[in-house]
């Protein structure tokens, strides 16, 4: 179960640009998608990539769970927000979403110690 997200996260961006180079109209368009359905209108960015995460951990997709928690980071949601977007998972999907939950968290927990180590950095 312990994956490494900022990994996962960066080797998704790699191959999704490789699929985009083979596949550019399709992928094009997820991306015009994807920046149209996350912009801030009547709902914050902030709370539509908590929908996202949400929904990423009711289907069960690792990859949308590294995405959407980091996302929801960058869109600056606290842990405290991405965990009851894990409990709403929980109750929509049950036992399963209660494994892909605590991916969620994990991942939550690996994205706040790189921000904690940036900002040390920094």
């Amino acid at each position: 179960m312990m994956r490494d997200y900022s990994k996962n996260y960066k080797a998704l961006n790699r191959a999704m640009k490789k699929l985009g180079a083979r596949i550019p109209d399709t992928m094009s368009g997820f991306t015009k998608l994807h920046k149209a359905s996350t912009a801030k209108g009547v709902l914050t960015k902030k709370t539509k990539e908590l929908i996202a995460l949400g929904i990423a951990i009711t289907v069960r997709c690792d990859g949308c769970i590294a995405y959407h928690v980091h996302d929801s980071l960058q869109a600056g949601s606290s842990s405290e927000e991405i965990l009851e977007t894990i409990g709403v998972a929980v109750m929509m999907g049950g036992g399963p979403s209660v494994v892909y939950g605590c991916e969620a968290m994990e991942a939550l927990d690996q994205f706040a110690a790189l921000e904690k180590n940036e900002a040390t950095v920094t």
